[in-house]
């Protein structure tokens, strides 16, 4: 917050360690459970007006992919912990994109057959997986910004 504070209100800030723009804040487990903190409260309010400032964005592929590993990440650890409230319909299409992306994979009938193509026949059961990766990405994502700021 120190670095937007100190930069345009009007843009989203950089990070100062990699310099990729910050499109979404997400404030951690334990800032959330102090929230009846007065200065805490503070921080997560101004987390709240930034991401209703910046988070709403659409993103292009390479920010996407950049951001993949911290979304799975996180929605795996959300999806493992039954204290967490992941929304039903959210945890449902995760659930069918993964197992029908997995139904593509594991199935003889592809649009690219491995049997004749060799190696590049696994090309588009790669599209398949990196389509519902990102997906899932964006399922998640849409259930942090509402969950930390969106309308």
């Amino acid at each position: 917050m120190l670095v937007w504070d100190h930069g345009s209100a009007l843009q989203p800030c950089k990070c100062p360690l990699c310099r990729r723009e910050i499109t979404l804040l997400v404030p951690g487990e334990a800032s959330l459970r102090q929230r009846q903190d007065p200065s805490i409260s503070t921080i997560l309010r101004k987390v709240e007006t930034y991401n209703r400032r910046f988070g709403g964005r659409d993103n292009g592929l390479i920010q996407r992919m950049q951001d993949l590993p911290f979304f799975l990440r996180r929605l795996l650890r959300e999806l493992m912990d039954p204290q967490r409230s992941l929304p039903l319909f959210i945890r449902a299409r995760v659930y069918l994109a993964m197992i029908l992306s997995a139904i593509y994979i594991l199935s003889p009938v592809d649009f690219i057959p491995e049997a004749i193509l060799g190696i590049i026949g696994y090309l588009d059961d790669l599209i398949i997986l990196l389509v519902c990766v990102l997906h899932v990405a964006a399922l998640y994502r849409s259930v942090l910004y509402f969950r930390h700021g969106g309308s």
